[in-house]
C-alpha cells in the first residue's frame, strides 16, 4: 500500500465534552473529520437553540455528550440524554432542540 495516497489524520486523545464549548445563544459546530466515506461533527447547542426539521440523503448516528435534547424523527419525538444514542436513517425529516445546554457528535455515513 503506497501512503502517499492518504491524507494524514491529526492523532490525538482528547475528552469529547471538552472538545467544543458553548456560546451563548447559538449552535456551535466543530468537524473532526470529513471524508468521502463520511464526516463527524460535535455540536454544542446553547438552551433553547436547536435545528430545524430537515433530512439527508446518509445514515446518521448521534451521540449525547452533555445533557439533553428532543430528537424528532419522522415525526416521532425521543428525548436523549448524556451517554445515549439515536440513529436517524437517510431522507427521513429530523429536527433537534435542545433542553437546556447540549452536546452531540453527529456521525453521518455515505454510501
Amino acid at each position: 500500500m503506497h501512503m502517499d495516497k492518504f491524507k494524514p489524520v491529526q492523532t490525538r486523545a482528547d475528552h469529547l465534552s471538552e472538545a467544543i464549548a458553548y456560546a451563548e445563544r447559538s449552535v456551535v459546530s466543530k468537524q473532526l473529520i470529513k471524508s468521502p466515506a463520511g464526516n463527524i461533527t460535535l455540536f454544542a447547542f446553547d438552551e433553547g437553540e436547536g435545528l430545524s426539521e430537515h433530512s439527508a440523503p446518509y445514515d446518521a448516528f448521534v451521540q449525547v455528550i452533555d445533557g439533553e435534547a428532543e430528537i424528532t424523527v419522522g415525526g416521532v419525538k425521543h428525548r436523549v440524554k448524556t451517554g445515549e444514542y439515536i440513529i436517524m436513517p437517510a431522507n427521513i425529516p429530523h429536527a433537534v432542540r435542545s433542553m437546556g445546554r447540549f452536546k452531540m457528535m453527529l456521525v453521518m455515513i455515505r454510501g
